[in-house]
């Protein structure tokens, strides 16, 4: 039995949260310099697929729109939390004491 167009539209949606939260890691990494430019481009595609399915053979409703503005979030999110992330502890002078 041939799964439901809503079931689809749901796990859709779930995997296009996934793919802008994502892209907005990802634009972080690119202009710091830690990744190229490509992988940034790729999560931005698969996430505007995603979305964009959503709607391929339904109008446009209210589920449609809390997912793009749940996506939305989800990208300023992780470009924030990218953005202020903490630089990692410096552990080395209580691995390798200097006594």
């Amino acid at each position: 039995m041939p799964a439901s167009f809503e079931f689809l539209r749901g796990t859709l949606g779930v995997i296009g949260l996934g793919c802008a939260y994502m892209a907005g890691r990802s634009l972080v990494a690119v202009r710091k310099g830690w990744q190229k430019i490509g992988k940034f481009y790729g999560w931005l595609i698969r996430a505007i697929l995603c979305l964009a399915a959503i709607v391929l053979r339904h109008p446009i409703d209210v589920i449609a729109i809390s997912v793009w503005t749940l996506s939305a979030v989800a990208f300023a999110i992780a470009y924030w939390q990218m953005m202020n992330q903490k630089p990692p502890e410096d552990l080395s002078r209580e691995l390798f004491p200097h006594d």
